[in-house]
């Protein structure tokens, strides 16, 4: 490993380092990482547009399949920029906590655009007008996990308000799958406020795992191929808990 850049921002310890292996594959690769190991983003330094991780690609066949025509995009999270670089033509629009990880994408990722705003992104969403986008994308953790603020049933009433008719709501999480209080409770409390709602694992060997899982919401029935969904499989969940803001 070659570290590039260690610092401790406002919010957690950021590093950026060249490794010649990740997740057991050889090559040469690029990553930003948090504190505890908590890999935001990596690049494959000999194909730099290759999407490395799976829950990206994922998401962009949700986005590309069930309206192949949206051109507006809200992101809360920015991480290295995978998915709005891979939309380069598309308009997002992004909220980040911290200026760091932006600048860090920049001058590490190669990430173009000048479309980030440095802020807590649900107020910056509840200033947006209504029915502006056609996605919301949420892809936003700390060292405890997605913040409770974005998941609560008071911040997915105001997603809703700012989706368009046929819009949807798509978040990036990661529990322990089918039996995870949590996450039963996210999709539980989601459901309460979209007509339609998914959701999908990324299957792992372990029963105590923890699992990349995405969310999506949306007021039109959801479609989506199996065979591109990068080895996320759906599953049903029981009824959880309400999430709301404290």
């Amino acid at each position: 490993m070659h570290l590039l850049f260690k610092e401790l921002s406002n919010n957690h310890e950021i590093a950026v380092y060249d490794t010649n292996e990740l997740y057991g594959e050889k090559g040469k690769f690029r990553v930003l990482e948090f504190s505890n190991a908590a890999i935001q983003g990596a690049m494959d330094l000999n194909h730099p547009k290759r999407i490395m991780f799976e829950y990206p690609r994922a998401m962009i066949h949700l986005m590309e399949f069930n309206n192949p025509s949206f051109e507006d995009v809200f992101l809360i999270g920015h991480g290295i920029g995978t998915i709005a670089s891979h939309f380069a033509e598309k308009k997002f629009k992004i909220a980040e906590l911290d200026d760091k990880v932006v600048e860090l994408s920049k001058r590490y990722f190669g990430y173009l655009k000048n479309n980030v705003i440095i802020g807590d992104g649900r107020h910056i969403l509840e200033s947006e007008e209504p029915h502006a986008y056609n996605y919301i994308i949420l892809d936003a953790f700390t060292a405890k996990g997605t913040p409770r603020q974005l998941i609560s049933k008071e911040f997915f009433k105001i997603t809703k308000e700012k989706l368009d008719s046929e819009g949807a709501i798509i978040m990036n999480l990661t529990g322990r799958g089918e039996n995870d209080k949590l996450i039963k409770a996210i999709y539980t409390t989601v459901s309460k406020e979209y007509a339609y709602t998914k959701l999908f694992l990324l299957p792992s060997d372990g029963f105590n795992d923890i699992l990349n899982i995405i969310i999506i919401a949306s007021n039109k029935p959801i479609v989506f191929q199996a065979r591109h969904m990068a080895g996320f499989t759906e599953i049903e969940l029981g009824e959880g808990h309400i999430i709301m803001d404290i």
